[in-house]
């Protein structure tokens, strides 16, 4: 996939999320009052229903990265299915500059890094949240 695909990303777009990660919840909260909200299903991959195998993925390698799916069925992972909803929620130039080539690697590894701790990170805000 080229650094700019999330571009083409199709609305509307199914967002698959791990719904017990702290951090993951506050986005998706955030994403069911954005005023583009119609382009955007959310998949909790965390609920009992949910069936990976379904989908022709792995749960183990959801969990491990954000997926997310257009409406052409082309599927984006990790940091590029952050890009390609941001694209269709309306922030492409955003997108453009994430995928400039120094600024795109940067933002990948440091995806990769944040994606491995996202529950951890989470539960540790909560709690500093909670100390105020």
């Amino acid at each position: 996939m080229s650094r700019r695909a999330a571009l083409s990303a199709t609305p509307p777009v199914t967002l698959y999320h791990d719904g017990h990660c702290p951090l993951c919840q506050r986005e998706v909260a955030w994403l069911s009052r954005h005023p583009r909200r119609e382009r955007v299903a959310l998949v909790d991959i965390q609920a009992p229903e949910f069936d990976a195998e379904a989908l022709g993925k792995r749960f183990e390698a959801m969990m491990g990265r954000l997926h997310l799916q257009d409406a052409e069925g082309r599927w984006f992972i990790g940091m590029d299915a952050s890009r390609a909803l941001y694209a269709v929620l309306g922030y492409r130039r955003l997108v453009w500059l994430s995928s400039l080539p120094g600024v795109a690697a940067a933002l990948d590894a440091g995806y990769l890094w944040f994606a491995r701790r996202r529950v951890r990170l989470g539960r540790w805000l909560e709690g500093r949240r909670r100390k105020r």
